[in-house]
């Protein structure tokens, strides 16, 4: 019965995320306050449904339940209690029902703290993140049902791999997901602002706090798994280039990116058009990671599915959101009046330059990662490892590091370079000892 209702429950949330998709964005168009609200009363139920849902899947894997085919295939009775909770989403079916559950949490969140954004505003976002949740609703209830029963419950389940049952796993999935799912609120501001036509400082004011908090999330999550493949898979190295590592990267360099991008245009009303670019491209790469994680496209030790069918609908869901998402961005980038105006030896130049070098050092993991994939669909074997990173990514990331102490240094509008540099003077001599130091 358990299970029926979470699956019942998922149901629901999907039939609340259709809602929330349509009547929010009527009511803007029509002005109609009671509509717009909506919205807000739809995000919240629907968190509601999804959090049922994942907690009903919770109580299976926890009460080892075998009649399901998801805790049969991924626990097992003697498994210690806490890496049953964490075999949750250890398992294709079980992290797509988090990602979904983090999906409708942001939403949930916008909904309850979006009190100072304009109406029309926040019932579009809304609409926007629910396009999202129902696209993934739909994804987990065609191909990834966590709660299908097995004809013949067996007695034992098949345990969830002894790899995946540590601490760093414990904790690395939610926190990449809290990552990449929240730069989905960024990518919604993005679209609703170019729905509605208004692009100004108080939208990057708006959008810059959910942007940082996906960040950090990001980060935290990145660390913890590569922590774990360094000590656990004994890769030799922090950063092994692993592709599905490397899709956690490219939202991460791009986030990176879009902060600064958020900064210059709070501060002096500039980078419109590349800030909603970023917005959209940075979730973009979420759902890129997503899809290769989950198609079996590439080959990695913590892929987690490779059929071909979970890979098509995914595969439908990014040309649906990254090809609507630009072609509206497209249509609607011409119309955005350009802000103000600053010299190059500025701190708006240096987060341009900033901007440029993470943007092309995303672009440069991206290369790498995908490159195999189009030479092999081509019937050519090949792999892209270490060595090609080495040589394009690493001067990248270093030039970047080097200027990175001038940014903060820098006036607004028009700095003053050679006076920056007499003052980082005494920290650049301590760096430099330090690194002599450490290499000896």
């Amino acid at each position: 019965m358990i299970a029926e209702s979470g699956h019942y429950a998922l149901v629901l949330a999907l039939a609340l995320a259709l809602i929330q998709s349509t009547v929010p964005m009527l009511g803007a168009h029509q002005r109609d306050v009671a509509l717009m609200n909506v919205g807000r009363s739809a995000a919240l139920a629907q968190l509601v449904f999804a959090g049922l849902s994942f907690i009903a899947l919770i109580t299976l894997h926890v009460t080892s339940d075998f009649s399901v085919a998801n805790v049969f295939e991924n626990s097992h009775s003697m498994k210690p209690l806490l890496y049953k909770i964490t075999g949750v989403w250890g398992n294709h079916e079980g992290s797509m029902l988090l990602w979904v559950s983090i999906l409708a949490l942001f939403g949930a969140m916008v909904a309850l703290f979006g009190n100072n954004l304009p109406l029309s505003l926040r019932a579009r976002v809304l609409a926007v993140q629910a396009w999202v949740a129902a696209a993934f609703y739909l994804f987990i209830l065609m191909t990834s049902n966590p709660f299908a029963r097995l004809a013949t419950p067996p007695i034992e389940g098949r345990d969830l791999n002894p790899v995946l049952q540590d601490i760093g796993l414990a904790v690395h999935p939610p926190m990449l997901y809290l990552g990449y799912v929240g730069f989905s609120i960024s990518f919604s501001f993005a679209i609703a602002a170019l729905i509605e036509g208004r692009i100004d400082a108080a939208w990057a004011r708006w959008v810059r706090p959910w942007t940082l908090m996906a960040w950090i999330f990001l980060t935290l999550g990145i660390a913890m798994g590569s922590y774990w493949a360094y000590y656990e898979l004994g890769w030799g190295g922090w950063w092994f280039w692993d592709p599905v590592e490397n899709a956690s990267l490219m939202p991460w360099l791009a986030g990176t990116a879009l902060l600064h991008s958020a900064l210059v245009m709070e501060k002096r009303n500039a980078l419109k058009v590349w800030t909603i670019l970023l917005s959209i491209l940075t979730f973009s790469l979420s759902l890129l990671g997503t899809f290769l994680v989950r198609s079996g496209v590439i080959t990695s030790v913590h892929a987690f599915a490779s059929d071909p069918t979970r890979g098509v609908f995914i595969l439908g869901i990014l040309v649906l959101f990254i090809g609507g998402s630009l072609t509206l961005f497209a249509g609607r980038a011409t119309a955005l009046k350009q802000g103000g105006l600053f010299a190059p030896i500025s701190r708006e130049g240096a987060l341009v330059l900033n901007n440029l070098l993470l943007t092309v050092s995303c672009a440069t993991v991206l290369f790498g990662t995908l490159y195999p994939v189009i030479m092999e669909a081509l019937d050519f074997k090949l792999s892209v490892g270490a060595p090609f990173y080495n040589l394009t990514f690493g001067p990248l990331f270093a030039l970047l590091l080097l200027i990175v102490p001038f940014g903060p240094m820098l006036a607004w509008k028009r700095g003053d370079l050679v006076a920056a540099a007499q003052r980082l003077l005494a920290a650049g001599v301590a760096s430099l000892v330090a690194i002599a130091i450490a290499w000896a």
